[in-house]
């Protein structure tokens, strides 16, 4: 049964059918972005597929209690709004450079610095509608940009196998695999009903797993060791490590994540056509922070909303919150499912190579996107965009470049993603906050301001009319009179004809 219709829009529960059936597209929606992540920090520490199991289903047990806690809310947290919670992809860079060498003690490093930032983060909550204002479209779209084009080369080792030492990697077999993945998202993407191109990634990586399933290329051998249904372990990585660099480097992600979180707040409200206040900003902040801070507890990382839910409920019009509350009720019983971590795990990595390469690049994409909202006319911020992403692409043309400064330095700045927010940061402080000393004959660099005219300066022209050693003329060759106003701005006189018609 339908409920009818409550005072807000994102209050309207539609039955526990359909609340169950449009949730669940929501999980299958952002079920790709979700796992993506504990694979690639899985890899990076160098787990065996039981443990990345345990990542990916921790992952989803932390997103879906994320998720309900933002959709059905608590005094104080919380914006009860349709917005699905998972692991940020802001953060995978920087916790990428963070483990380094170092496998799970590198992993341990991270689940600290994750808790201090966030609980950083839940502090400041009251005063980030002033520090937003550091934080336009210009970093942010520095920053989105950064993201996906440092998780390229994670892409690229996927798609040669994933494993180095292993002899098979980097093989014809593995990269054409990737290729057949990718043309299956492609073709999904373009052939398919609307439903087929949002589930594109996800049904790819399944026809890949078969392919590669047929050829020989993928063990599943291992995918029922272990317990079909556990509830996650508390810190079953071990205890958190604490360093300072590695905290400051993932507390620039934080503040990133908190600027996403409240344009995806922004955004929901506007679409749903429900009012959003600060009040109600804050809360969704505090959820997000507080989610974040709890999650390394079950082995999992950073939340924050999923920008492709918000585009599905812009599509789909379903505008309930109870919906997506649905959706954590089904991400929480997944991350009860181990077995469905370790599935998960045991795709082929040159599968998720091919299905990655437009996944990352769609967050290289995003990032673009809100670089087009900027002004680049007559100021600095085209050579701010081009320094800052270039500074970030460093570590990734040379990870060998810091290894001669100190600790802090490599783990801050190893991260191309705290390198370009670094310096965005500041350039955007320099030459958009700091005026103080700004020449008025901008760079080389800046985009000129492109030549335009008022429509009421052309209002008053006549097909044929011609200007010539600076008098108007008509298509007969006269020339028309320019009478000045006293405010100092010139007007065509009327014609002859036009006078008499006014006259009369």
């Amino acid at each position: 049964m339908t409920s009818p219709a409550a005072s807000r829009p994102e209050d309207e529960n539609l039955g526990a059918g359909a609340n169950l059936a449009y949730g669940l597209q929501h999980v299958l929606t952002m079920y790709g972005g979700m796992i993506a992540v504990p694979l690639i920090i899985g890899q990076a520490v160098g787990l065996p597929a039981a443990d990345v199991g345990l990542l990916i289903a921790a992952s989803l047990f932390a997103g879906g209690l994320a998720t309900l806690l933002q959709t059905l809310g608590l005094p104080w947290f919380g914006c009860r709004l349709p917005l699905v919670q998972g692991v940020s992809f802001a953060s995978v860079a920087t916790m990428v450079a963070i483990i380094g060498d170092d496998g799970r003690l590198g992993l341990s490093v991270v689940f600290g610095a994750v808790i201090v930032s966030s609980l950083v983060g839940l502090l400041i909550t009251p005063l980030f509608s002033r520090i937003i204002t550091f934080f336009p479209p210009l970093v942010t779209g520095i920053v989105i940009t950064t993201i996906g084009l440092t998780l390229m080369p994670v892409c690229a080792r996927w798609a040669m196998g994933g494993n180095s030492q292993a002899a098979d990697f980097g093989s014809t077999a593995n990269i054409l695999l990737a290729a057949f993945t990718l043309a299956c998202v492609l073709l999904l993407s373009k052939l398919g009903s609307a439903s087929l191109s949002r589930l594109s990634i996800l049904l790819a990586i399944v026809i890949g797993t078969l392919v590669a399933t047929a050829f020989g290329m993928a063990d599943f051998s291992t995918t029922m060791d272990g317990p079909l249904l556990a509830f996650p372990s508390v810190l079953p990585f071990g205890p958190p490590e604490f360093q300072l660099a590695a905290i400051l480097s993932m507390l620039i992600v934080i503040v990133v994540t908190m600027v996403e979180t409240s344009a995806d707040i922004l955004a929901v409200g506007e679409i749903i056509g429900t009012e959003v206040d600060s009040k109600r900003l804050g809360n969704g902040l505090r959820a997000d922070m507080v989610s974040s801070a709890l999650a390394p507890l079950f082995g999992s990382f950073t939340q924050s909303a999923f920008a492709q839910n918000v585009g599905l409920v812009a599509v789909t019009g379903v505008k309930s919150r109870y919906v997506v509350a649905s959706a954590g009720l089904i991400l929480v019983t997944l991350g009860l499912l181990p077995v469905m971590g370790r599935l998960i795990a045991a795709v082929p990595s040159a599968v998720l190579g091919g299905a990655g390469l437009v996944l990352f690049g769609t967050v290289t994409a995003s990032g673009i996107r809100t670089l087009s909202q900027v002004d680049y006319r007559n100021n600095m911020n085209l050579i701010i965009v081009a320094t800052s992403i270039g500074f970030g692409m460093i570590p990734i043309a040379a990870p060998a470049f810091y290894h001669h400064f100190p600790a802090w330095v490599q783990t801050v700045f190893h991260s191309g993603i705290s390198s370009a927010a670094i310096m965005a940061i500041l350039l955007n402080l320099l030459f958009n906050h700091l005026r103080a000393g700004n020449s008025e004959q901008q760079s080389v660099f800046a985009v000129a301001s492109e030549r335009t005219l008022r429509y009421r300066d052309i209002a008053g022209l006549n097909e044929g009319d011609v200007f010539r050693d600076g008098k108007l003329f008509d298509s007969a060759g006269n020339e028309v009179p320019i009478v000045e106003h006293d405010e100092g701005h010139h007007d065509i006189a009327p014609r002859k004809e036009e006078r008499l018609e006014t006259s009369s």
